[in-house]
């Protein structure tokens, strides 16, 4: 199928024969190649003293810059101080529905697209700076954000990539030099964010509500050609392009819930296309397990609680189905038909891949009984409200030493009867598969994390780093929750659920 779009080229790099620093990379924007009405054409307002807080050197390698030092100019661009080179710098417009509720406008009124690069494995990835300064979008925002959000984002998403869950991704912390007012006064940051595109179904929805059946087609054609070109080959690539976002949701999501994972505001503008987490905002991993626990401080009603998200999740993608209604068929009930059909797929996507999950965290091949089995263990951990990580994490030593197993997992689920009756169950699976024991538990140890950014640990990190410029809890945590599932015995206090006078029960978007 040929596209009406086909904007998207081969990435232009520096002839420069020395390294590959940030500022002297020549970085491509596609999607500024779209006719205006997609975005704003916008520079980054000038920060007045810019420091680095921290470079992800490994991602930095990943897309192609040599990130063994920051010289002044690559400090700039992180800084929105320069521009790089032949890039056109931009801020997209979307709308939304925020808690179900319907805005028609909202857009990038704090971050500003500044180009795309080439990762190394030939994957084309957006470069974009957030808490950049106001754009057209700011809706009287002051297009700014602080460093306790950024800290957040950064820890929140560099953990969620370790965890190998589809994810932006955070390539730099930098302080501008001035305080911002939030719930205190607070020092203004910047994140530069990575993402396989900034696409949302908001994106989408923002032509809907104009009407503009001619965008939507443009529109869904780069995302087939960015994200999606096999269904370019598809004899209706629209459904197609449906069906893949369909299955890449579902089995995000399914992630999430495999972790403890709560979004938080999984609004439609903070949904994306390509099926990665975006806007990490009042987001949190559960401690103790609780299906419906909610962190956000602005979800009142308990819309993207935990046993929500799955839901939710089908609800975002038939907002997505609605706006592409116009390029499926000409005839709006074939059309609604065809798009009903691919949107009845998601909860056997979802089913599939989270059962099967879960059946893997407890050692488990993927079958009824062991299903079963599965969901025994999360009654009983939502009944004595147990840690969610550390009780998959500590299963192994059930077998190997119980009496650790009740000491890690504070004798929350040890005490009771039934969930003796329950061990003695899962042993006796466990010994019927065919796999040897050891190799069994060494297998739960690669996909049940001991580290992940604790709610408690987060706000440690980020009051040294406002009240003592003190960075060395942020790399103690980083170093923690990249690699998640290594045993660390320096970073052991890491994995502990908090005290009480340490527990969170709100977050907050921080914008």
């Amino acid at each position: 199928m040929e596209t009406n779009y086909t904007g998207i080229k081969t990435l232009e790099t520096s002839t420069d024969s020395g390294p590959k620093h940030l500022g002297n990379l020549r970085l491509d924007n596609t999607y500024s190649r779209l006719p205006e009405i997609f975005f704003q054409e916008i520079a980054p307002k000038p920060v007045s003293d810019p420091k680095l807080i921290k470079l992800n050197r490994s991602l930095a390698k990943e897309l192609g810059m040599d990130p063994s030092t920051v010289e002044a100019r690559d400090l700039d661009i992180l800084a929105g101080n320069a521009a790089p080179q032949e890039s056109k710098q931009i801020a997209m417009v979307y709308a939304g529905h925020q808690f179900g509720n319907w805005v028609p406008r909202l857009g990038d009124g704090r971050a500003v697209l500044i180009g795309e690069v080439i990762d190394e494995s030939g994957a084309r990835r957006d470069i974009q700076l957030k808490g950049s300064g106001p754009t057209l979008f700011s809706r009287m925002g002051d297009g700014r954000a602080s460093v306790g959000p950024v800290i957040r984002e950064y820890l929140v998403s560099e953990g969620m990539a370790a965890l190998q869950i589809p994810t932006t991704r955070s390539l730099a912390m930098v302080t501008t030099g001035e305080l911002i007012a939030r719930e205190r006064m607070e020092p203004g940051a910047i994140l530069t964010r990575v993402a396989s595109s900034h696409i949302r179904v908001g994106t989408f929805q923002y032509f809907y509500g104009q009407k503009d059946d001619a965008a939507i087609r443009l529109l869904a054609d780069y995302a087939i050609n960015r994200h999606y070109p096999n269904a370019g080959e598809n004899s209706n690539p629209y459904v197609e392009l449906l069906r893949s976002v369909v299955e890449r949701t579902a089995e995000l999501i399914s992630s999430w819930m495999l972790v403890g994972f709560i979004h938080g505001v999984m609004n439609t503008d903070n949904s994306s296309i390509a099926g990665e987490t975006i806007d990490y905002g009042p987001c949190a991993f559960m401690d103790d397990f609780d299906p419906s626990k909610v962190f956000s401080s602005i979800d009142t009603v308990g819309r993207y609680a935990y046993n929500q998200q799955p839901a939710i999740g089908l609800w975002n993608l038939s907002r997505f189905a609605e706006t592409l209604l116009c390029t499926i068929d000409p005839d709006k009930e074939k059309a609604t038909a065809k798009a009903r059909k691919v949107l009845e797929t998601y909860w056997q996507r979802f089913e599939k891949h989270f059962h099967t999950g879960l059946c893997q965290k407890i050692g488990l091949e993927h079958n009824e009984a062991n299903l079963s089995l599965a969901f025994q263990l999360l009654d009983f951990m939502s009944e004595t409200k147990a840690d969610f990580t550390n009780t998959f994490r500590n299963l192994p030593k059930l077998i190997t030493t119980p009496e650790a197993f009740n000491a890690e997992t504070d004798n929350k689920l040890g005490l009771s009867d039934k969930f003796s009756d329950w061990s003695a169950k899962w042993e006796a699976k466990i010994t019927e598969e065919a796999k040897p024991l050891d190799e069994t538990l060494g297998d739960m140890n690669k996909i049940n994390p001991l580290f992940i950014p604790r709610n408690h640990q987060i706000q440690r990190v980020i009051d040294f780093a406002i009240e003592a410029e003190d960075y060395e809890p942020l790399e103690q945590m980083l170093s923690a929750v990249t690699n998640p599932f290594g045993e660390n015995p320096r970073l052991k206090h890491l994995s502990k659920p908090p005290k009480p006078e340490e527990e969170i029960k709100q977050t907050f978007c921080g914008t």
